[in-house]
């Protein structure tokens, strides 16, 4: 892991990049300073970087006491299936020792949690500012 840096907070992060890795798998729709607003805006953040390129991220939303979840938990295509995905779940989760977190991804992608320790919710509801979207891409029935 020492060819790539870790870093755990937003300063002097591309979110030009950022924006790219999670509109590829559809886990964000957002603009550059939109997505920049929301990792700046969160309890948590996870990047990887290989040299200048972001290639794994992550973020979570906290009380910081008992309650996180976890959200854009993505790795560049090239550079998945190294345990990258693993090292950005393990960094965000170190930063919210005693919560319970509950993980938000994108449904193609929904069993790659389980072997990692997360399992399904039987619970759950949400509502969607774009639903139409959200319902396109298998998020909700």
């Amino acid at each position: 892991m020492s060819k790539y840096e870790i870093i755990k907070s937003c300063d002097d992060i591309d979110f030009e990049q950022v924006r790219d890795i999670l509109n590829f798998y559809g886990l964000s729709n957002f603009d550059t300073k939109t997505q920049q607003m929301v990792f700046e805006n969160s309890y948590a953040v996870v990047f990887i970087k290989d040299k200048d390129k972001i290639i794994g991220v992550g973020r979570a939303i906290s009380d910081g006491i008992c309650q996180a979840s976890l959200f854009n938990i993505a790795v560049r295509d090239e550079y998945r299936g190294v345990g990258l995905g693993k090292v950005v779940l393990d960094n965000l989760i170190n930063q919210l020792e005693g919560c319970t977190i509950t993980l938000y991804t994108h449904p193609k992608h929904f069993g790659l949690y389980e072997h990692w320790g997360f399992s399904k919710m039987k619970t759950g509801y949400a509502m969607y500012h774009d639903e139409e979207y959200y319902r396109k891409e298998g998020f909700i029935d």
